[in-house]
């Protein structure tokens, strides 16, 4: 277990690695943001200076080893726009998007088990059917379409709900919805499939045999196998989500780390947009880590393996 541990940890050190190489080299190549600190007629010696003073007139492998050293310490450099440091502007936002994600989520997995567990349950009949063909639906729509239509509806029409802003739970509920649709679809297929596998094993056959109800089989025996798969579809939506439900956030204008990330892309906010994906990337890096360490503490074999 301790080398399984190391052994991953230090995968996601290389993968962290290369992302920010990539990182670096695309914010290097969509421009020189000199030239946004500066009006076009700025003297030609004020600009050089700039240049030496953010350190870009080094070769690119001596820039990225400062980049590197710099972001280590959480020192991204000030943003061009805001001009405060951009890896607190991050960090500021990142608990409206942890809000928002794990809401989502949450409602996610509720409703996305439950459908998962009944379309098993009621396998070939119209409970499945209806399962498998409202999920088929769901997939096909885009999350901005539906955050529209509830907007138009419970906002606008019925206007129950805030339809932008951070102003409680009530905003919570129009984006968590819109955002929880796609974890919904992915969570009852998977659940569903993984349930069949279980319910046809030799041990509930045994559990019915023994006289137990059908409800003491279904959740006290077969749920628990059959939800190993769902821990690590979870933990990729939850980093997933973490990471920037962008889309989202710019229809409900919600203050999170996706919003940010793309009014600094429009703005070409360097440092804010570094900082934004580098933080997002840990994110999603160390989800996939506690998912992996999870599924072993769940599945014994494993560990053994």
């Amino acid at each position: 277990m301790p080398r399984y541990v190391l052994r991953r940890l230090l995968q996601a050190v290389v993968v962290l690695w290369g992302i920010s190489v990539l990182i670096f080299c695309i914010a290097r190549l969509s421009g020189n943001p000199v030239d946004l600190m500066l009006p076009m007629d700025a003297p030609r010696e004020t600009r050089e200076q700039l240049v030496r003073e953010m350190g870009l007139d080094a070769p690119i492998p001596v820039q990225y080893v400062r980049f590197l050293a710099r972001a280590v310490q959480g020192d991204f450099g000030v943003s061009i726009r805001f001009r405060q440091p951009a890896f607190r502007l991050v960090l500021e936002r990142v608990p409206a998007t942890a809000e928002l994600a794990l809401a989502s989520l949450a409602f996610g997995v509720l409703v996305g088990v439950f459908l998962g567990v009944l379309a098993a349950v009621r396998y070939r009949r119209w409970p499945d059917i209806a399962v498998l063909g409202a999920t088929s639906v769901g997939q096909s729509l885009p999350s901005f379409w539906v955050g529209i239509l509830l907007i138009l509806f419970f906002g606008v029409r019925l206007g129950w709900l805030p339809v932008s802003g951070l102003e409680g739970l009530s905003s919570l509920v129009l984006p968590a919805l819109s955002l929880g649709l796609l974890p919904i679809v992915s969570i009852s297929r998977l659940t569903r499939s993984s349930m069949l596998d279980v319910l046809r094993q030799d041990y509930v056959r045994t559990a019915r045999a023994k006289g137990l109800v059908e409800n003491a089989v279904v959740y006290r025996h077969a749920l628990r196998n059959g939800l190993l798969p769902v821990v690590t579809l979870v933990g990729l939506q939850l980093g997933t989500l973490l990471s920037g439900a962008v889309i989202t956030e710019q229809v409900f204008a919600w203050p999170g780390v996706g919003r940010l990330a793309v009014d600094a892309i429009y703005n070409r906010d360097y440092p804010v947009v570094q900082a934004a994906a580098l933080v997002g990337s840990t994110f999603l890096v160390a989800i996939n880590l506690l998912v992996d360490f999870a599924y072993t503490w769940f599945d014994p074999r494993i560990r053994l393996a």
